[in-house]
């Protein structure tokens, strides 16, 4: 059987995931080397903000749509969290765990507080 100089097995010189290294010679040690993987970067997620409503009731307007707009930004630039910047101060209570503060607060909507977390 006769093979093309670009579909010969036998001319491949690493495996499936791994590329030459430029300057060593064929089939030597150190010759191939790993790829990296690809890192997949998550985003796009929701443009949602959800807190615990009592604190959403004692923030101010400015504070609302401050949390609001750094959430809606790095959805749109495929970000998967707000920035730190925004971050709410005494939104848990001293002591909580974090499982206890999401199962006992009533989470709500900041830009919509009459809406829960989970409505669209």
């Amino acid at each position: 059987m006769a093979y093309s100089q670009n579909d010969n097995p036998f001319k491949k010189r690493c495996w499936p995931g791994y590329s030459a290294v430029p300057g060593k010679k064929a089939f030597e040690k150190g010759s191939c080397k790993k790829n990296s993987p690809v890192k997949k970067v998550k985003g796009g997620g929701t443009k949602k903000v959800c807190l615990p409503a009592a604190k959403v009731s004692s923030m101010s307007d400015s504070e609302r749509s401050k949390v609001t707009s750094a959430k809606r930004r790095a959805a749109k630039g495929g970000g998967y969290k707000r920035s730190s910047k925004s971050n709410v101060k005494g939104a848990r209570k001293p002591g909580a765990t974090l499982r206890d503060w999401f199962k006992k607060e009533n989470w709500v909507q900041v830009g919509n507080p009459k809406k829960k977390c989970g409505d669209k």
